[in-house]
């Protein structure tokens, strides 16, 4: 089991770098941070960049990887992309995780024009994956598509990974388990969003073991996609958003253990957690925070 954590983007260069700094002194196995415009409750808050934050941390940490938690296509073109992929995996001497997924309703769907239907998200993330695919492993591309063109977009001098920069792919509608199922090095997952009406669910307990078998049913479908595309599903990484379940993983570091292990029984390679905030969403201490950084490597055995 390897254990990595979300740093999201809210504070200036000059303080943030320290917080880079002390993820990788932690311990952690990956660092990442959302791709977004702005992002639900804390959209009129600070916000900064993802493609310079991940440059500047790659600056200043040597062993850890880094990553999108997740880049979409609801505001990003693979061709550019693409080039700034290239530039922070050269930069960070190959340690660039790309985490990719359909993109969600909320602002980032709308600041470029209006929001499109489900199907169509889910067809022009299909693309946007092949496309950024293709962009990444090969020099000079020509690509007419429904969603996105690219036309002699060259990528010299290319990925310092081979075949390229692996690809991390969130999913869990049947298209985007296809897709995951075809790209992904690794699949990533939030967990279910529906845990049922009327069925007993009940209080935080009932929703967090509500969540588990909702959690436990993906798998079981993300496994059949695999398979349904010709690779064997254990050879597949699993990324698990543990902190999208009914209780903030660093609550305390019970919470956090209990979490590690229930996800390693459902065959998942990595954990995700969130560097906690002072109030509202991932509010949490850093003192839960360091004293589940001290015991990693027995986080790590459970899986």
């Amino acid at each position: 089991m390897r254990i990595g954590i979300v740093l999201l983007p809210q504070h200036r260069w000059a303080v943030d770098r320290e917080r880079w700094r002390r993820a990788e002194e932690y311990g952690f196995d990956h660092v990442w941070t959302y791709d977004h415009l702005a992002w639900r409750t804390l959209a009129d808050e600070p916000w900064f960049a993802t493609v310079p934050l991940l440059a500047a941390a790659a600056a200043v940490t040597e062993r850890v990887r880094l990553g999108t938690w997740v880049a979409s296509p609801n505001f990003r073109h693979p061709v550019p992309f693409a080039k700034d992929v290239m530039g922070l995996d050269d930069i960070s001497g190959g340690r660039l995780v790309l985490g990719v997924g359909a993109g969600g309703t909320g602002f980032d769907a709308e600041v470029l024009g209006p929001p499109v239907t489900p199907r169509v998200r889910a067809e022009r993330f299909e693309e946007f994956v092949g496309l950024l695919d293709t962009l990444l492993t090969q020099p000079v591309t020509e690509w007419t598509g429904q969603h996105f063109e690219a036309h002699g977009a060259r990528m010299h001098p290319g990925c310092v990974q081979s075949p390229r920069v692996p690809f991390v792919v969130a999913a869990n509608g049947p298209r985007a388990l296809r897709v995951a199922a075809r790209y992904g090095q690794g699949w990533a997952t939030y967990g279910p969003t529906d845990l049922g009406t009327g069925e007993g669910v009940v209080g935080r307990d009932a929703e967090v073991e509500a969540w588990w078998r909702g959690l436990a049913a993906l798998v079981e479908r993300f496994e059949a996609a695999a398979r349904d595309a010709g690779r064997d599903p254990a050879t597949i990484d699993r990324y698990l958003n543990i902190d999208a379940a009914p209780v903030f993983s660093l609550e305390s570091v019970a919470v956090l253990e209990e979490g590690v292990a229930r996800a390693a029984a459902l065959g998942f390679t990595d954990v995700v957690v969130h560097w906690p905030r002072e109030s509202g969403i991932y509010a949490g201490s850093l003192p839960t925070l360091e004293e589940a950084a001290s015991r990693l490597d027995a986080l790590r055995a459970l899986g």
